[in-house]
Formats: C-alpha cells, sequence, structure tokens
C-alpha cells in the first residue's frame, strides 16, 4: 500500500487531497492542528491516520513522522496568507508568523520526509510542495504571502537537485482560486473572482503522485479557467 503524509489535512486543499488519496486506498497520515477535524476525517477510512501537530513544533513533527513509519509521498501544503495590507501596515509579529509557518513549517516537513526517504528500504521518495501562482504573479496586498512562495520555489528546486542521489524527486503544485474557506472570504471582498472546485487541485496533486519513480512533474499550474492570464519569465 503506497503511502503519503499530507500537512495541513484539517481543510481545504489538504482535506480535499486526502480524501482524494483516501478513496484511492493510500495509507494517509493528517497533520493539521486541529485533532477534531482530523478524527472526524479519519473516522470515514481505515487507511488514515491522524497526526495532529502544529508544522512549525520540530519535536512534535519529528515523532509524527516516526510514528507513521514508511512514506512514500509528502505534500507539504500547510500555509498562512496573512494579513492583507501594504507593507507598512503590517506588524512584524504578523510577518514573523508567516513565515514561521510557510517556510519553517515546510522546511522542516520536507527536512523529516527527505530524511526518511532517504534512509528508508527501498530508498527514495517523493516531495511536492504546494506553492502558489503568487511564486510569480502576485495579489495585491500580499507581501508576506508571496515572499514565502517564492521561497517555496527555490526550495522546490534545492531539492530536487539535492534528491537525485537518493532516488528523491520533488514538484512544486502552483494553484489558482480553488474554492476553499479562504477563497469564499476573498470573492465576498472581490466580486467576480474567478474560482474552480477544489477537487480539481486535489486530482492534480494525485497526478503528480502517482508518477512512477523515474518521471517527475516539476512545476504544475492548475488555475481557475476564467482567471486572467499569467505567465512565468
Amino acid at each position: 500500500m503506497k503511502s503519503i503524509i499530507i500537512t495541513g489535512a484539517s481543510s481545504g486543499i489538504g482535506r480535499a487531497t486526502a480524501e482524494v488519496f483516501l478513496d484511492a486506498g493510500w495509507r494517509v497520515g493528517l497533520i493539521a492542528r486541529r485533532a477534531e477535524l482530523l478524527d472526524a476525517l479519519a473516522d470515514q477510512y481505515d487507511t488514515a491516520m491522524p497526526l495532529p501537530t502544529d508544522v512549525t513544533d520540530a519535536s512534535a513533527m519529528q515523532a509524527a513522522f516516526d510514528a507513521f513509519g514508511h512514506i512514500d509521498v509528502l505534500f507539504n501544503n500547510a500555509g498562512l496568507f496573512g494579513p492583507a495590507a501594504t507593507i507598512d501596515e503590517i506588524d512584524l509579529e504578523d510577518w514573523a508568523q508567516v513565515m514561521q509557518v510557510n517556510i519553517g513549517g515546510m522546511f522542516i516537513a520536507a527536512r523529516l520526509a527527505f530524511g526518511k526517504m532517504r534512509a528508508q528500504e527501498p530508498q527514495g521518495g517523493r516531495i511536492i510542495n504546494n506553492g502558489s501562482l503568487s511564486a510569480y504573479v502576485p495579489r495585491p496586498n500580499s507581501v508576506c504571502y508571496t515572499t514565502t512562495k517564492h521561497a517555496v520555489t527555490g526550495l522546490t528546486k534545492t531539492l530536487s537537485l539535492d534528491g537525485r542521489p537518493f532516488r528523491i524527486a520533488c514538484g512544486q503544485i502552483d494553484i489558482g482560486n480553488a474554492e476553499t474557506d479562504l477563497l469564499v472570504q476573498l470573492k465576498k471582498s472581490q466580486p467576480g473572482t474567478e474560482t474552480m472546485d477544489v477537487s480539481n487541485a486535489a486530482r492534480s496533486v494525485f497526478h503528480m503522485a502517482e508518477m512512477p519513480p523515474e518521471a517527475n512533474v516539476q512545476f504544475m499550474t492548475v488555475m481557475a479557467t476564467r482567471m486572467p492570464y499569467i505567465g512565468r519569465g
């Protein structure tokens, strides 16, 4: 049975992705802070393992990865948007929190997955980082979030390079306007915002995870069709 750990699994893209993998018969480790939401999801599946953990707590994350055992895939998904404001209006405490979760939490999860994949038999695995369209085209008033998503792209490229000797692949999915609670609020403040069902993002992660070991989706963009055109570089 294939196995995956998903961070930020209690809601939004993380929960939708967990359901896709569970429906496909994978063993799924569910990491998020809200234990009651993880337990409610795990009660529906025999192959779900709730691991209530704060991704910024390195010791607790180590314990969660140790409890889960062999891991084929990590979906490194947990993140915060942070305050929507111009840079001069953002408190340093809010900036630090977004950095801690979106970069620090992703680093901790990737570090643990990389180490486990390097040491396990058979060696190897796959890390999928949740980036964003903000990794190359920012939204207005998103300086905290956008800065972190640029950093995630650097993490993806470095892990992809450093993982080669150990059969560890790393890719990134950049998602535009999946219909989550966050996007529902955005649509209220920005009428006319185009979205897509969150299941489209979840199925895209599953496609990346299902690639054979000799293949890797380095970067994938999945977005609402009627969003404004965006492009890399």
